[in-house]
């Protein structure tokens, strides 16, 4: 990255203080851009969903990994439940997404209760043997009572596949046949997984992010405090692919203590930690033993840090600085936080992280851990969450005295309860992602890079003022 006319600027900049400038290019479509990850951490687009309570979990693990993004499970998750959640992303389908299953037997209500936790917007009947009886819908269950058996309301599956079925040809037998989703059957005519006309799409779009086992990856974090390296180890045993050490002061002797302990164990995957925002943060967590670095402090859509202390630096400029040390040391960088739009993933991107790490974004989409709730006017929302909130603090501090918890709870930082609507046109995870994507890949092609590391390389950078920031913001109802 250079800045246009190779003027530096004197001040600390956003991502909304900057925009990305068009050079000659010969890249001639944006399918000809590769999105796939730098930094050993094996994804193939460069996005890291946040381990935030709200945002992270099994669902939303699966999800992104499926489309080549990564999801790091936090550190408040026991053990044993990340073991559990490794085990159930790794056993997952890496083409057709996990259906929701119910029975002839249950009720209305229940297929209304977990129709909203996935995009697909649809629950599966099946009977005794696992095999398909019939699909529900929400629309299936308007105006019919609650405690009505679903055997009486599901419609017959209209299309049904083997679940080794090409994706596009699944994409051809539904456009046929006029159907919205198709059941994948293993060779015992089971019920093994669901897609619709999108998702087949997709699936020949997007390269899932696999382990050398061709199984989906997923993170997980840890803190710095207590036994660090038993913690790690247990974390590494669930067969986690990337270890995150998280802590919101990342550049401190704490942190450089648990890295080690963290190296003790021998991990045999990449190791991330932060936050920093400085060339000096960096460079110590690096000789530390860090793999990728983090970087941010209070951008976060649910942090107050740089109100209640004063505490950060603006986004663009602590991912620019920190990932050049980062380079210069043969390591690499996640840009943490501040990301509203997809061009903020893109320049992020210029800057030279390898990856973008996205949080309250993500936590209004049906695939975000929260249950989905409806405002007064009958819109949906999820609901997020900071992670030094005092809801965070009090679940993560839930174990000690009443003493101990009272005390750290004077000291709380982030916002505990906000609602994310999810947006009609984009309930999905993935409809961010391809949002997302999109957008990256078009700024790669302005930018005549075929990968990450030539946009990297070959970005040029102007600097705006806020006029020049509004004046990129279109106007569909005029002015």
């Amino acid at each position: 990255m250079r800045f246009l006319n190779d003027e530096t600027p004197s001040h600390e900049l956003t991502y909304d203080d900057v925009f990305l400038v068009p050079t000659r290019t010969s890249v001639e479509s944006r399918f000809d851009v590769d999105l796939a990850g730098l930094d050993g951490t094996g994804t193939t687009i460069p996005i890291v969903v946040s381990n935030m309570t709200a945002v992270a979990g099994r669902r939303m693990a699966e999800t992104v990994a499926r489309r080549g993004g990564l999801v790091v499970l936090p550190q408040d998750v026991d053990p044993t439940a990340v073991a559990h959640i490794v085990s159930w992303v790794k056993d997952r389908d890496t083409v057709w997404d996990t259906p929701l299953v119910l029975t002839p037997g249950d009720a209305v209500v229940d297929a209304l209760n977990l129709i909203g936790k996935r995009a697909h917007g649809a629950a599966v009947v099946v009977d005794d043997d696992g095999k398909p009886v019939g699909i529900v819908r929400e629309e299936t269950c308007s105006g019919v009572d609650r405690f009505t058996r679903l055997g009486e309301v599901a419609e017959p599956p209209l299309v049904t596949l083997p679940v080794d079925t090409p994706p596009r040809k699944v994409f051809d037998e539904l456009h046929s046949r006029g159907g919205s989703l198709a059941l994948g059957l293993d060779q015992a005519g089971r019920l093994a997984g669901v897609l619709t006309p999108v998702a087949a799409l997709r699936a020949e779009l997007y390269t899932p992010a696999v382990d050398r086992h061709g199984r989906l990856r997923v993170a997980a974090a840890i803190g710095v405090n207590g036994d660090v390296a038993t913690k790690a180890r247990s974390l590494l045993d669930a067969g986690i692919d990337v270890l995150v050490v998280d802590t919101a002061h990342g550049h401190q002797d704490k942190m450089r203590s648990a890295l080690q302990a963290v190296r003790s164990v021998s991990p045999e995957v990449p190791v991330v930690a932060g936050n920093v925002v400085t060339a000096e943060g960096t460079r110590d967590l690096v000789e530390a033993g860090a793999d990728v670095v983090k970087v941010g402090v209070g951008p976060g859509a649910m942090c107050t840090t740089r109100m209640m202390t004063g505490v950060g630096r603006p986004q663009f400029s602590a991912v620019a600085e920190c990932a050049r040390t980062a380079r210069e040391l043969g390591a690499h960088v996640w840009a943490d936080g501040g990301v509203r739009h997809p061009r903020d993933v893109a320049l992020a991107l210029a800057a030279g992280a390898s990856a973008v790490m996205v949080g309250s974004w993500f936590a209004g989409t049906y695939e975000s851990p929260g249950d989905l709730r409806y405002d007064e006017h009958g819109r949906p929302y999820k609901e997020s969450f900071g992670m030094a909130s005092k809801r965070a603090v009090g679940a993560r501090t839930s174990g000690e005295s009443p003493f101990d918890q009272a005390r750290k709870a004077l000291f709380e930082e982030g916002i505990s309860s906000s609602r994310m609507a999810l947006d009609p046109k984009a309930p999905g995870v993935e409809d961010l992602l391809d949002t997302i994507c999109s957008g990256l890949r078009s700024a790669c092609t302005y930018s005549g890079a075929r990968n990450l590391s030539e946009f990297a390389e070959r970005a040029v950078v102007g600097v705006q003022s806020t006029a020049g920031f509004a004046e990129g913001h279109p106007t569909p109802y005029g002015w």
